[in-house]
């Protein structure tokens, strides 16, 4: 088993140290609210007094934090992470966060030139994913490093992709997510236009769910309340995955399509549909809750 250090123990992040405390693996843990070390020590963590205390010594560094620009500064600047994992051989970087790719480049660029491993590893699955041990990994790096990086993932996730060289993981992710976002501001639209038009919401889901309008959404994650048991919207939206996080998300991906020359219409629009959804004070609630936008004023026939 390895010897890991784990930066970063929100929402997703404390669940994934447990899973790998449940594999065996020994942990250093560092969070700068002590109260989210305290959540995962009784479960084997050691708490660390500072990120370069619980980076030392360890053979994986693994990272999730909420943007580019703390991952820059935990490993390129003021706190030079890099240089004190560089001091043990062979160690190797996984940063779980989403942030932009050409930050994940930057990063990869650097330590490459310490000798240290890094590969960028996004992931799909939620809170919920993280809990049950069922999260998506989308690895961005060498071959090599992937391979090395693999086992210590499928303590965490069940679906590990090798996405391509640096920062592929965090381009497939931000790819994977504007789609999510598209289609379930797509769902919840039709799904209000058939309640605008008298149709029960539970017949029209089953409908889609066999026919060619078939997704996500209606399989697994409907939004409109009543329908599901055990998701956000059976429970005034609360948990999952926040509006705040899919705007971030979606935010990454319109700047790769600048960046790219891409068009992205339905891509730019949602983003303006979970911005105004935001403004109207859901920024905290699961992303399903779009629904509730085009929910507005609704009455039925």
């Amino acid at each position: 088993m390895a010897r890991i250090g784990f930066i970063g123990l929100g929402n997703m992040g404390a669940p994934m140290v447990k899973n790998l405390l449940k594999a065996g693996h020994e942990l250093a843990v560092f969070d700068v609210s002590k109260k989210a070390m305290d959540k995962v020590v009784p479960d084997g963590a050691s708490p660390s007094s500072s990120a370069k205390q619980c980076a030392q010594g360890a053979e994986f560094v693994i990272s999730m934090l909420p943007a580019g620009q703390h991952v820059y500064d935990l490993y390129l600047g003021k706190n030079k992470l890099m240089e004190i994992i560089s001091e043990h051989k062979n160690a190797l970087v996984i940063d779980c966060s989403t942030i932009e790719a050409d930050v994940a480049q930057k990063v990869a660029k650097f330590a490459k030139g310490l000798k240290v491993g890094f590969v960028d590893c996004p992931v799909s699955g939620g809170v919920g994913g993280a809990v049950s041990g069922n999260l998506a990994f989308m690895v961005g790096g060498t071959k090599i490093d992937y391979n090395r990086v693999k086992p210590v993932l499928e303590c965490m996730g069940k679906n590990i992709f090798y996405a391509g060289k640096s920062g592929a993981g965090q381009i497939a992710k931000a790819c994977n997510n504007m789609l999510l976002g598209i289609v379930m501001a797509g769902t919840s639209e039709v799904l209000n236009m058939g309640m605008r038009n008298g149709m029960d919401p539970l017949v029209l889901s089953e409908i889609i769910k066999k026919s060619t309008g078939q997704n996500w959404a209606v399989e697994v994650y409907n939004p409109v309340p009543g329908i599901m048991k055990n998701v956000p919207s059976a429970n005034s939206y609360k948990g999952g995955f926040q509006v705040d996080l899919m705007l971030k998300d979606l935010g990454l991906a319109m700047e790769l399509c600048k960046n790219s020359l891409t068009p992205a219409p339905l891509g730019s629009q949602a983003l303006s549909l979970y911005a105004l959804h935001k403004n109207k004070g859901f920024g905290k609630l699961d992303f399903s809750s779009i629904f509730e936008l085009y929910a507005e004023n609704r009455t039925t026939k």
